[in-house]
This record gives structure tokens, C-alpha cells and sequence, in this order.
């Protein structure tokens, strides 16, 4: 067998297992600070960041990466206003950013475009540059994280007495958010735009039943992930269903088998 990375089977596990990486720690943070819809206004913004890329003759994750921070920035702005929750606002820019990527994309008509493949990814089709973009990426991104770990958990547990003993709060958040764009960009190739927030949030819900502080649940949460990725692609290569649907109902499975470990454990108690 080839182990090699001409294999495109190997290719899109060495890339599943690094968007793990990546997407495991943040997607805590994501759960412990019920973040979930902003991940879904991020990844719906990717689409108007591929289509204006397109548009303008630029590397689609480089669009991406541009569209998710400028929504970063425009949330956090907009969130010193109290007229309207930030449920409601996040509500307002990813339905927006969604529709207005897809009028964009109504005018590409003499632009090839997979717009399945940014929407529900293809980890089959990774390529080596993608690799880079997903390992150097991702080693930039945990570099970032884990420099605002402890300030980030503060703010987490109790912001008040996080800012009381000196942490700022506003770049912390700021950083956090253009991280989680960050890794939208990187994790689109692998379950697409609109099933990243899935990996974000399911591997994390599973792994919590499990871990006894937050550093071992960021590593439970990579090893989950990681197997949600190779029972995926093997679903998807075994009875040709796609990939990214594959390895989100991999995650979604596990997570029922950790409801199920949970309530074994509590019986015997």
C-alpha cells in the first residue's frame, strides 16, 4: 500500500488529523463560552470570502480569512450597542453574509465554481498546498492560543474578576475571534463552510464527559476529532457518501457513545 503522500487517501487523513488539531482546542473555548452561532457566522461569511477571492483573483482562503475578520471586527464593535442582543446581531450577519455570497456567486457565470465542495468540503481532494496552508496555518494558530490560554480561561470562568486582575479583556476577544476565522479558513477544505462548526462543537461536547480539567479536555478533544476524520473518510471510501457529511455524522455518532458512557458511569454510581 502507499503511505506516501501521492495516496489521496493518505493526503486527506495527514489533512483531517492536522484541521483536529487546530479546531479541537478552539472549539472548547467555542462550547464553554456557548459560541456556537458565532462559528456558524463565520463559516456562512466564508462563502462571500470564496466568492469575492474568485471575483478579485485571489486565493480563496486568503478571501476567507479576510471576510471572517472583518465580521470579527464588526461584531465586536457592534456589540457595545444594547439595542440589540448578540444573538440577534449574529443572527443579522450570517444570514447577510450568506445571501450576499451567493448573489456574488449568481454573477460568476463564466468563473468555474464548485460551490459543493466549499459548501460540504471534499477531504479527498486536498492537495499538497493545502496541506501547507493547513499545517502552517494551524501551527501559527496554536502558537497564538496557547499564549492567550490562560488569560482566555479567565475571562471564561468569571470575566468580571479576569478583568479585575488585569486581563484585556477586549484584545483577548478580539484575538479569540480572528483565531475561530482563522480556522474556518483552514478547516473549509475539509468538511466545508457549512459543516465546520460541527467539528468545532461536536468533538468538544463528546469529550467533556471525559476530562477532569481543560487542558485534557483540548486533548480528548483532538483524539475525537482525529477518529471522527478517519471513520469518515472510510465511510466516505467504503460506501462513496461524501466526506465532510461523513465525518461530521462520524463525530455526531461518537458523541451519542459518550451520552451513553455517561449514564453507564452515573448507573453504577
Amino acid at each position: 500500500m502507499d503511505l506516501s503522500l501521492d495516496n489521496f487517501v493518505v493526503r486527506a487523513v495527514i489533512a483531517g488529523l492536522g484541521v483536529a488539531m487546530v479546531a479541537g482546542p478552539l472549539g472548547c473555548f467555542v462550547v464553554w463560552r456557548r459560541m456556537a452561532y458565532f462559528g456558524d457566522t463565520l463559516s456562512h461569511a466564508g462563502l462571500m470570502g470564496v466568492a469575492l477571492g474568485i471575483m478579485i483573483g485571489i486565493d480563496p482562503t486568503v478571501g476567507i480569512i479576510a471576510t471572517g475578520v472583518m465580521i470579527s471586527l464588526l461584531l465586536l464593535a457592534l456589540q457595545h450597542q444594547h439595542r440589540l442582543p448578540s444573538d440577534t446581531l449574529l443572527g443579522i450577519l450570517s444570514h447577510a453574509a450568506l445571501s450576499v455570497g451567493l448573489i456574488v456567486v449568481s454573477f460568476m457565470d463564466q468563473v468555474r465554481f464548485d460551490l459543493m465542495g466549499y459548501l460540504f468540503g471534499d477531504i479527498l481532494a486536498v492537495t499538497r498546498t493545502d496541506l501547507a496552508w493547513i499545517y502552517g496555518g494551524g501551527a501559527v494558530l496554536l502558537g497564538v492560543l496557547a499564549a492567550i490560554w490562560r488569560p482566555l480561561i479567565a475571562l471564561t470562568v468569571h470575566q468580571d474578576m479576569a478583568v479585575a486582575e488585569g486581563v484585556a479583556r477586549l484584545s483577548v476577544r478580539l484575538t479569540f475571534m480572528v483565531l475561530m476565522a482563522l480556522t474556518v479558513a483552514v478547516a473549509m477544505k475539509i468538511v466545508g463552510i457549512l459543516l465546520v462548526t460541527a467539528l468545532l462543537i461536536i468533538p468538544p461536547a463528546a469529550a467533556r464527559r471525559f476530562a477532569g480539567s481543560p487542558e485534557s479536555m483540548a486533548v480528548i478533544t483532538v483524539v475525537l476529532g482525529g477518529i471522527a476524520v478517519a471513520g469518515g473518510v472510510a465511510a466516505s471510501l467504503t460506501w462513496d457518501t461524501p466526506s465532510g457529511p461523513s465525518i461530521v455524522v462520524t463525530a455526531a455518532l461518537l458523541f451519542v457513545l459518550s451520552l451513553g458512557a455517561g449514564l453507564a458511569t452515573r448507573a453504577r454510581a
